[in-house]
């Protein structure tokens, strides 16, 4: 990986993912500001990455918080020059089962939440600036790691259209925006809903992956080796979306 010299924003830094790629981040260089809802974790993400980072409580789906989180992080580090969105929450519920309260609570957060940071983000941007969203292969499949899981899938397949609509958007910002989709993943999500063995990842490595491994993905999208990508969607999911 390139060294780095600015500000990259994670969110959902406290576990999994986001905080993977807090830390890879961090060892290239960049100072870095920890978002989740869980302060105590973030916290924590933040004082191992070391002295000059930062962690901030944020409800991604609360407008009035991510506001104030992003003018903190300005605040603090001047600018942004990179933004993570790793915040999302899973539903398995069925889909006849399935209620609009909690429909709407999954898009509130990975939907919602999503569109608001990279908004908010922006316009502490400058040129050159990059922003990887997190989806799923469930948005590609129409169907979750874990079972059917609608509320989920259908939210992160609207994840991968509001990447091209923000590629589009911030293009005359000169603001790069890509998403990566990720496989069955060893998190605190995924063990929760029990996704252990080979016969229910069903990719071709037989196995889940690693938060370090989609963290490098993440990496390589918002590093000047991705100049000239944009509006793409980076699948690392271990072979899950040839099934």
């Amino acid at each position: 990986m390139p060294s780095f010299d600015g500000c990259a924003v994670i969110t959902g830094s406290a576990s999994g993912i986001g905080r993977a790629t807090a830390k890879l981040l961090a060892g290239t260089g960049y100072r870095v500001a920890c978002l989740d809802s869980d302060e105590q974790s973030a916290r924590a993400t933040s004082d191992e990455l070391g002295d000059g980072n930062l962690a901030v409580r944020v409800d991604v789906s609360n407008e009035e918080q991510v506001c104030a989180a992003f003018r903190n992080v300005a605040e603090r580090f001047g600018h942004i020059d990179a933004l993570a969105t790793c915040a999302g929450v899973m539903d398995t519920t069925d889909f006849m089962e399935l209620s609009s309260e909690r429909f709407r609570r999954v898009y509130e957060v990975n939907v919602l939440g999503t569109f608001l940071c990279v908004r908010e983000a922006a316009k502490h941007m400058r040129k050159g600036s990059r922003i990887c969203l997190v989806a799923s292969i469930s948005g590609l499949r129409g169907k979750g790691i874990v079972g059917v899981a609608p509320a989920y899938t259908a939210s992160k397949g609207a994840i991968l259209a509001l990447a091209k609509a923000a590629a589009w958007s911030l293009a005359e910002r000169e603001i790069a925006v890509n998403v990566v989709s990720p496989g069955p993943t060893e998190s605190p999500m995924i063990a929760t809903d029990g996704a252990r063995g080979s016969d229910t990842i069903g990719n071709i490595v037989h196995r889940l992956g690693k938060p370090e491994e989609i963290a490098r993905a993440i990496a390589f999208l918002l590093s000047p080796d991705a100049s000239y990508i944009s509006g793409s969607n980076l699948v690392a999911d271990g072979g899950l979306a040839m099934h």
